[in-house]
Order: structure tokens, then sequence, then C-alpha cells
């Protein structure tokens, strides 16, 4: 079970919180955590659904990259790339490696 959080919060002069001070240890795991609080734009959705496309050619295509580096970054072929974003379920193992090659967490292309 995780221990609650002490914090502070500091109020502006409306009296609605303006700040919130935290530990620092916190602070620094929300930091390395915040790729994978940032989610799913509206527009990558959008472009699976409307296109029918996997997540990883919806993310692709809306970072604006290539198959090819994708590949390149994955140190794959792009062929081989090309088969995994037309995968029905890919698995973990590709989904972390090609969110690692994209820059984003593996939550991100796991919908």
């Amino acid at each position: 079970m995780n221990a609650p959080i002490e914090f502070q919060v500091i109020r502006g002069r409306d009296g609605k919180p303006a700040f919130v001070v935290l530990p620092y240890d916190e602070f620094r795991r929300l930091r390395q955590n915040k790729r994978a609080d940032r989610g799913v734009p509206h527009a990558v959705v959008n472009l699976a659904f409307d296109r029918n496309l996997s997540a990883l050619a919806a993310w692709r295509e809306h970072l604006s990259i290539t198959q090819a580096e994708v590949a390149r970054r994955m140190g794959v072929t792009q062929s081989a790339y090309a088969q995994m974003e037309r995968s029905q379920k890919p698995r973990q193992s590709t989904l972390s490696r090609a969110a690692k090659a994209m820059g984003l967490s593996p939550d991100q292309l796991n919908w």
C-alpha cells in the first residue's frame, strides 16, 4: 500500500490554490513518469479510427516519422517494422521497443 504524500498548498491572493510544495523525491518520481501521464492526443485517436490505423501507425504519422526511421531506431528492417504496424495484437516487447524509438511510454501504444 502506498503512503499518502505530504504536501503543502500555497494559495494566491484570490484564495485559490496557486502552488504545491512536495518532497523532492516525490517530484523526481513524478518527473520520471511524465511521459506515461501524457496519455494519447485526440489527433492520434482520430488518425487510428478515421483511417483504420494501428496505434503504432497512428502515432508514427502523428509524429511525422517514416517507417524507415522508426525501424532504424529499433534496429530492424523497414519491412519488419511495417509488419509490426499491421499486426492486430503486437507483443508487449514490440510495443516497448517501438515506444522507446518514438519517445513514448509503452502505455501510449497499448490501446
